[in-house]
């Protein structure tokens, strides 16, 4: 098997999250009031643990998903994970102690733990798994041999055949033979073990490469029948193979909802949306799981990704926002190779370092996990658009969202159905106050959002009354940047050092990689500034090119965006 190959088609059959169902009825919002899940990819267990306590559960998260826990063959790649040798807890990220831990703790954080669950084939070749298992393609001692595989041993070749699909190897993936009661019996096995520790549910890799009729068959045999599960069946236009056939036991990933956002968030109309899901031609929303990006489709382009910045952004609050499915956030690492496997091997000492993008706990999509909590059960109401990339809707009287991707700031009265009061602007952190008929007035930068709504009516225990708006910019810069190093911005202004690196604005990195400061300056001054790179020892480095420039409006903020220039 080459590398290449195998990972160009696991990134086909290794990208999906999970949702919950009983097998007669799908059912994507899974059981309780909190149907996000946060899906951790390539973390390590105990990373996993100190996230559901210290981000996930404050969020509202109600799920975590883990990548696969079973023993795999060996490798410093990502797809290393999708390639199972046996079906011990005994992969790369934690043993089975770890992850029986991390199932206790993110339980007592209040969130549920879903296990990518790799039951389709096993590996392409030979050799020594994770957890010391010895294997050859074809024969896993103690396990299955050559009997319980699929007679065809070539490669899938034609999607537009059922049979090629769900009887042929997956890149050389040794195919299992999932009509049989011997290899169902041992996918129920291992998925009964992980329940056994706890686990919520399955996230089932590849299902259209089984057929629907086998993976009800191994879910009867559960201890619990009725778990949580999603499929990971892609759409694929005039393929043999239909994500919808999987709806009897599970909700299915409907991939069109993150190809449909690329589309619009990169060229479209965002008026577009008005209509997102069941309009656009998708399955139903109460049988549908949907995210802005996966592992895999950021690596095979046809979803946004991390390196779109606020549009990259900006569709995890609409998605959020939008009452249609339940919502995976993808929460991985920086790649340039796409085959690249975790940073350190999976551990997370620190978010926003070493690679890791920590994408579940930026402030602009973490904050909307607790709108989406509170807006559960509310219709869109009191839509509005500028007929191109300015929009705003609520969800009935509990929350309001506004969205702003244009390039000019907008400033506006918006209709809300919201009781009249003071709430927090969870975008910002900033106070809006909505009058008796549910109007507030207010200005969005470009590129930014706005999001009101009832479980938020201050902003962290001090005053809600948002007051005069002070003058002065509001940076934002996408950098990069390694372990120790950080970004600060400075300029001829006291307020930016006066070009001094050791009095400039160090910027805030949560939204990583866009680095976010406010800085107060008097209305109407003309000023120049650039960013600097400095990390732990003091050492600085300067963007690149000609000093910035921009003018501080007669009231309120100028916004900048920029982007490093090396």
């Amino acid at each position: 098997m080459a590398n290449r190959t195998a990972a160009a088609a696991l990134a086909v059959v290794a990208g999906a999250a999970v949702a919950v169902t009983a097998p007669s009825t799908a059912q994507a919002a899974p059981p309780g009031d909190k149907d996000v899940t946060a899906v951790m990819f390539e973390w390590k267990f105990d990373a996993v643990a100190r996230a559901c306590t210290d981000s996930l559960g404050p969020a509202g998260y109600g799920f975590v998903q883990v990548s696969p826990p079973q023993e795999h063959i060996q490798g410093s790649q990502w797809w290393t994970s999708y390639q199972p040798v046996s079906y011990r807890i005994a992969g790369s990220l934690g043993d089975r102690a770890a992850f029986q831990s991390m199932v206790n703790t993110c339980h007592a954080a209040g969130v549920k733990v879903v296990a990518d669950s790799v039951i389709n084939h096993m590996s392409a070749g030979s050799g020594t798994g994770t957890g010391g298992s010895a294997y050859t393609k074809y024969n896993y001692p103690g396990l299955y041999s050559s009997p319980d595989m699929d007679n065809c041993t070539s490669q899938i070749t034609n999607y537009q055949d059922r049979g090629n699909v769900q009887n042929c190897e997956l890149v050389g993936l040794a195919d299992l033979d999932t009509g049989e009661e011997y290899v169902r019996g041992k996918i129920a096995g291992y998925l009964n073990d992980l329940l056994s520790l706890g686990v919520d549910g399955f996230r089932i890799d590849a299902s259209k490469h089984m057929p629907a009729d086998d993976l009800a068959a191994i879910k009867g045999k559960l201890t619990n029948p009725g778990v949580h599960w999603k499929h990971e069946a892609i759409h694929g236009a005039g393929e043999a193979v239909s994500p919808s056939e999987y709806l009897g036991s599970g909700d299915v990933q409907e991939f069109r909802y993150g190809r449909g956002l690329k589309q619009v968030f990169t060229g479209g109309s965002l008026a577009h949306l008005k209509n997102f899901g069941e309009g656009w031609g998708f399955m139903e929303s109460g049988k549908s799981a949907v995210f802005v990006a996966n592992h895999d489709t950021e690596r095979g382009g046809d979803t946004l990704t991390y390196k779109d910045g606020a549009n990259y952004t900006l569709a995890h609050v609409f998605m959020l926002a939008w009452p249609y499915g339940s919502p995976d956030v993808h929460s991985g690492y920086e790649f340039t190779d796409h085959d690249a496997g975790p940073p350190n091997g999976g551990a997370v000492s620190s978010c926003y370092r070493d690679g890791w993008k920590c994408q579940h706990s930026w402030r602009e999509i973490s904050s909307m996990v607790g709108f989406r909590n509170t807006a559960r059960g509310q219709g869109v109401t009191n839509w509005w658009d500028n007929g191109a990339d300015q929009i705003a809707f609520g969800r009935g009287d509990k929350a309001y969202v506004a969205i702003n991707q244009e390039g000019a700031a907008l400033t506006r009265t918006f209709q809300t159905s919201l009781p009249s009061g003071t709430y927090c602007d969870v975008q910002s952190g900033k106070g809006v106050a909505v009058n008796g008929s549910g109007q507030f007035t207010a200005t969005l930068g470009a590129g930014t959002a706005l999001a009101l709504h009832a479980g938020a009516r201050d902003c962290g225990g001090g005053s809600t009354d948002p007051g005069p708006v002070s003058a002065g910019a509001s940076f934002a810069v996408n950098a990069t940047t390694v372990v120790g190093q950080n970004i600060y911005v400075t300029g001829n202004q006291p307020a930016l050092g006066n070009w001094n690196p050791a009095g400039a604005v160090k910027l805030d990195p949560s939204a990583y990689p866009v680095w976010k400061a406010d800085v107060n300056l008097a209305a109407g001054t003309s000023f120049e500034y650039k960013y600097i790179r400095k990390d732990g020892a003091g050492n600085v480095t300067w963007e690149s090119g000609a000093n910035r420039t921009a003018t501080v409006p007669s009231s309120g903020k100028v916004t900048l965006i920029d982007t490093w220039r090396n």
